[in-house]
C-alpha cells in the first residue's frame, strides 16, 4: 500500500499559524528521528544502536515488541524511515519531505510505501482507508508537536 499527502507548514494568508523556517522544520524532524517516542504513539523506548553523519540504526520497543528500522537524514531536505517487516509489524518506508515553492510558503510532504497489500475487497479497502486516516492523524500530531517544540524555544521539553 502507497500513500502520500501534504501539511502546509506555512501560510502566509493565515495571520493565526506562527510562521516556521524550514530550519525549526529540520530541527523538528531531527528530535523526531532522535527522540521518537516524544512524537509516537505506544512507543515506550528507542535505543540507537548505531549512528553515522546521515543515518541511524535505531531499535524501537513497543512493549514486548521490538521493530528495527533505519533512519536516513538528507540536511534541511527530508527524513526517510525504512523499518524491517517483522511477523508481527507491517514493514516499509516513510519519507517526509520539507517543501518550499517560495519563501513564505512551507509544505511538509509524507510518502508511505508498506508492505500492506494493495485493497481487492470492501472489507481490505475499509481496513487501507482506517490505516491511511491513522497515519494522517499521526502526521498531523508531529507537526503540532514540532510547532510546539519551536515555540518552546526548541526545548524537548515543550512536547509535554
Amino acid at each position: 500500500m502507497n500513500f502520500e499527502h501534504l501539511i502546509q507548514i506555512n501560510d502566509p494568508l493565515n495571520l493565526l499559524i506562527e510562521p516556521m523556517t524550514r530550519e525549526q522544520l529540520w530541527e523538528g524532524l531531527k528530535l523526531r528521528a532522535e527522540q521518537p517516542q516524544l512524537f509516537v504513539v505506544g512507543l515506550d523506548s528507542c535505543t540507537i544502536v548505531s549512528r553515522t553523519q546521515t543515518t541511524l540504526e535505531r531499535e524501537l520497543h513497543y512493549g514486548k515488541i521490538i521493530v528495527h528500522d533505519r533512519v536516513t537524514l538528507s540536511h534541511h531536505e527530508k527524513v526517510r524511515y525504512d523499518i524491517q517487516a517483522t511477523e508481527t509489524y507491517v514493514g516499509g518506508s516513510l519519507t517526509m519531505t520539507i517543501e518550499q515553492p517560495e519563501p513564505s510558503q512551507l509544505f511538509l510532504r509524507f510518502n508511505y510505501s508498506t508492505t500492506l497489500p494493495v485493497a481487492d475487497h470492501q472489507d481490505a479497502i475499509q481496513t487501507q482507508e482506517i490505516v491511511k486516516s491513522a497515519y494522517y492523524e499521526a502526521d498531523l500530531d508531529t507537526v503540532r508537536l514540532i510547532r510546539q517544540y519551536v515555540q518552546g524555544n526548541g526545548h524537548p521539553d515543550a512536547l509535554h
